[in-house]
């Protein structure tokens, strides 16, 4: 087994750069696909899944530029495809946040069931559940997951999800933002990424806005999370700092 050993005894100084995190940098990506502008992400990390990622934003349509190490500019102003191809979807279980902007900007999304996960399988139940509360109607079709809001755009609801799902969390909110009226998720997941998620998304086209705040039931003795989500019909363009773990 592989180990760090370290001898200590002497002062640490001097200066070290930290790198974005992946899980906050792929919601982030998933997230450009709501706005027909450019937005800008810095200390995007250089991994395989984030290289993965990119190439999905490509397939849909958008245009992502690398200006320098670490940096991404994506538009995706052209996006004419929805669907997110089983050769990228198996090798990356994020590849699944791709439904919520596309069913939340465009009105339809279709995302093969994903895979690329070693921690083993982790359905996606609860985000489907989650939009059809939206109002959209999903089917699997040949291992494909299939959402269609059935007048164009979601519709605003209170959504309680049975469990905390970090990934859920995300893509319900990034559905949400353009969805009419306004949207809570309760025992909404807390994790960096998710935080990430709320802020770079909704920076974006001011004034959106969500808030995160504490909610309880009478009948659960523990405190829960609930974000609100008030939507526009248009984001904007944005520029944002990934942040570290």
């Amino acid at each position: 087994m592989d180990k760090f050993l370290v001898r200590g005894g002497n002062p640490l100084k001097g200066k070290i750069e930290i790198g974005g995190a992946k899980n906050s940098a792929l919601p982030c990506l998933a997230a450009t696909l709501l706005t027909p502008e450019t937005v800008t992400l810095h200390n995007v990390p250089y991994v395989k899944d984030l290289i993965t990622q990119r190439r999905l934003l490509e397939d849909l349509g958008a245009t992502v530029l690398t200006p320098e190490l670490r940096t991404h500019k994506v538009t995706a102003r052209n996006v004419e495809v929805f669907e997110a191809p089983y050769h990228l979807v198996k090798t990356m279980r994020a590849s699944v946040l791709a439904l919520g902007p596309l069913l939340g900007r465009f009105g339809q999304a279709k995302v093969s069931l994903p895979g690329g996960c070693a921690i083993g399988t982790r359905p996606i139940d609860l985000h489907l559940k989650a939009f059809e509360q939206l109002g959209a109607t999903v089917s699997l079709e040949s291992g494909d997951v299939v959402a269609r809001a059935p007048k164009g755009r979601l519709v605003g609801s209170a959504i309680d999800f049975e469990k905390v799902t970090v990934t859920g969390t995300e893509n319900v909110m990034m559905a949400a933002v353009l969805a009419t009226g306004k949207t809570i998720i309760k025992n909404a997941a807390e994790e960096r990424s998710d935080g990430t998620a709320r802020s770079h998304p909704f920076r974006a086209g001011r004034p959106w806005r969500v808030i995160l705040r504490r909610s309880t039931e009478i009948s659960a003795p523990i405190w829960r999370s609930a974000i609100s989500v008030w939507s526009r019909e248009r984001m904007g363009s944005c520029t944002t700092v990934v942040p570290s773990a």
